[in-house]
């Protein structure tokens, strides 16, 4: 696989090798060694998967220590702008987000770390999303962010009267009144 870096420390994009012949394709959607030797030393242990229609948007979500999760998404079907928002107090990139173009032509995946909160924007008909974590889901954990915080300046590439939310995604606080956040000088891959 091919990493490329982005705007924001530690967020990477990966870019498989695609083997095609008349048969179809294959490739390596996911290695444990490759991971560990080019992206980050960590173990998946869970694996979700989504499947959204046009103009819904899931986020920003995040979970609280001790159960903070890192995230590898990809699309398998259709398409989404998937965004990581860097929520770790004193980071030079505070408040910065990414924001990329994953589907299922592209096969790319996304890897956000720790300390990030995660959403993204159905762009196709419909979208099936996968996503690796790193830590199990613990919902006393949970936290979130409002998806149209205009302190983070996200394009979401959907007319908000298009936009569909769940019920707890239409009231999360604004980056500027967030209870928690994190801390960008804590290990949060420390055991």
């Amino acid at each position: 696989m091919e990493i490329v870096t982005t705007a924001i420390e530690g967020v990477v994009l990966l870019k498989p090798r695609i083997f095609g012949d008349e048969r179809g394709y294959f490739f390596e959607s996911y290695s444990q060694r490759e991971f560990e030797k080019q992206v980050c030393r960590t173990v998946f242990v869970q694996d979700n998967e989504s499947k959204s229609c046009y103009g819904v948007v899931r986020g920003l979500h995040f979970q609280k220590p001790p159960y903070a999760q890192s995230k590898l998404v990809r699309v398998v079907k259709g398409r989404v702008l998937d965004v990581a928002v860097d929520i770790r107090k004193g980071s030079p990139t505070f408040g910065k987000h990414v924001s990329v173009e994953l589907s299922e032509e592209n096969k790319r995946q996304f890897f956000i770390p720790r300390g990030f909160a995660h959403g993204f924007a159905v762009l196709s008909e419909e979208a099936v999303f996968q996503y690796k974590c790193d830590n199990f889901y613990a919902p006393e954990s949970e936290g979130a962010l409002a998806w149209d915080d205009p302190e983070l300046g996200i394009d979401w590439r959907i007319p908000a009267e298009q936009v569909i939310l769940s019920e707890k995604d239409r009231h999360h606080p604004r980056l500027g009144e967030a209870e928690f956040l994190f801390d960008y000088k804590e290990n949060l891959y420390a055991k």
